[in-house]
């Protein structure tokens, strides 16, 4: 299930470490405030067994942002997408934005104007082009990866691969980088990460598409990276 909270905020920016770094903070708390235990779980020993957390999110996002260089402008339109394929963490989040008028994200205040699942035809079994809204973090060993990058398919396949065994779903195959963005980096919580949003083609069974469309592609969904479009 996907969730857009559409938002608005009087700040005319955010600051670098407040893109992505609140991301967790937010989402967690609102799963506490409907299943303390959910929520625990969750975040200390994973789900069913696995470290893996099904559960994403953007940071947020403003349509008719002015640019401006080395600036995380707003604007008075904005988004925040949530979702996740287990149906007991999706219930928890609607069930909590629902509650809400607003999201402390950081230094900022973002009012929920709000809210709608997003409602979409299943995916079929096939081929399949994905595209991110917000940068895809792999790693190999200590460093972080870019499309092109020895190694950057393999891990994200290994990512796919693990997500899927995760969902009981069969792992998708074919995996290629159709377009890539630009090099991205933000720090969260005093660290950074670093990624690129990217288009990629699978061969997919359409339940895994469909999962992987409320999770995210690669790590750190949780932080708000690698949401699908």
């Amino acid at each position: 299930m996907r969730i857009r909270v559409d938002i608005t905020t009087d700040v005319p920016s955010l600051p670098w470490e407040d893109v992505h770094g609140p991301a967790r903070a937010v989402v967690y708390d609102l799963l506490a405030s409907q299943d303390a235990d959910l929520a625990r779980s969750l975040h200390d020993e994973g789900w069913k067994g696995q470290p893996l957390k099904p559960l994403g999110l953007t940071s947020p996002q403003f349509k008719g942002a002015l640019r401006k260089k080395g600036v995380y402008t707003t604007s008075r339109d904005g988004s925040v997408w949530f979702g996740s394929p287990a149906p007991e963490i999706a219930s928890a989040l609607v069930a909590a934005l629902a509650s809400r008028t607003e999201l402390v994200w950081g230094r900022a205040q973002l009012k929920i104007r709000g809210l709608a699942v997003d409602v979409v035809p299943p995916a079929v079994h096939g081929p399949v082009e994905l595209d991110t809204a917000t940068p895809v973090v792999v790693k190999h060993e200590s460093r972080y990866l870019l499309p092109g990058d020895d190694h950057y398919l393999p891990r994200l396949q290994h990512n796919l691969t693990h997500k899927a065994d995760v969902l009981g779903l069969p792992a998708p195959a074919n995996l290629r980088v159709l377009e890539a963005g630009s090099r991205r980096r933000f720090t969260v919580r005093g660290a950074p990460r670093i990624g690129a949003q990217v288009r990629v083609g699978m061969d997919a069974d359409g339940r895994f598409v469909d999962a992987l469309r409320s999770w995210g592609l690669g790590l750190d969904t949780v932080q708000g990276f690698g949401w699908i479009r």
